[in-house]
């Protein structure tokens, strides 16, 4: 057997590892048994259970919220961010710092970020999620923001200001349109790391709002159901679409 042929067994392997678990919780959501892994037959009818389930219902109203609004804010916030350290800062220490929240353990920042609102006696609760999620997510954004800032020619900036315009004007006109392909794929990406993220909002939500994540980890602390099967099936899939729809905007980015 050649090399090519081991490293494509290997990767067969691999992607076998990774994704059959996730396949079977899949084909799992549509048995009909209440026994979670037994099959019995074919049934939907714990997608409408699922439905009929007023803490799944305002979990996901919830992680929604808060989805939304971090992605607002994590585009707005990182996409300056973005311009600031790329146009008007030389020090790598300085980058390093602003897109330091992406790779610190979320462990890490959800307890530091607990500390704060302690510190200064801020009630957790949506608000409190929205701030962390934000604080998260920015460096996402600034990080892909970025790179597109340094396709971009500072020439056609140079141009519109020297035709007569603003440089408020220069900034809506040229560099947010130039930037749009990174903006949509970051403000994707943003609202799937909120609406999966489950460490730092167990660590700065309150009792009375909890999140999807929150709701599905309080379901399987008393054992997994067909139901449970159903509802990661539902956020997987959603998951993956926006995803897939992120990395193809950054590729149109890369690609303009």
């Amino acid at each position: 057997m050649t090399g090519v042929g081991k490293l494509g067994w290997v990767l067969a392997a691999v992607c076998f590892f990774l994704y059959a678990p996730i396949a079977i919780v899949i084909v799992m959501s549509f048995n009909a048994s209440k026994i979670p892994f037994q099959w019995t037959g074919f049934s939907t009818k714990w997608y409408s259970e699922l439905f009929a389930n007023a803490s799944v219902l305002e979990g996901l109203r919830n992680s929604l919220i808060v989805g939304v609004s971090t992605m607002i804010l994590s585009v707005v916030l990182g996409v300056l961010l973005a311009i600031g350290i790329t146009r008007h800062s030389t020090s790598s220490a300085v980058q390093a710092l602003a897109l330091a929240p992406a790779i610190i353990p979320d462990l890490a920042l959800a307890i530091g970020l607990l500390a704060l609102f302690s510190a200064i006696s801020f009630p957790l609760g949506l608000t409190t999620v929205i701030l962390s999620h934000t604080i998260f997510c920015m460096a996402f954004v600034a990080a892909i923001a970025r790179g597109r800032i340094l396709q971009i020619d500072p020439a056609l900036e140079e141009a519109a200001l020297d035709l007569g315009d603003t440089p408020r004007g220069v900034f809506f006109r040229v560099t947010v349109p130039s930037l749009m392909p990174a903006i949509i794929a970051g403000a994707l990406l943003a609202f799937t790391l909120s609406f999966d993220e489950f460490v730092i909002t167990f660590f700065t939500n309150g009792p009375s709002t909890p999140t999807l994540p929150i709701v599905i980890y309080s379901m399987v602390r008393f054992g997994v159901t067909p139901e449970i099967n159903a509802l990661a099936s539902l956020v997987l899939l959603f998951s993956v679409a926006i995803v897939l729809i992120s990395q193809r905007s950054v590729k149109l980015s890369q690609s303009i």
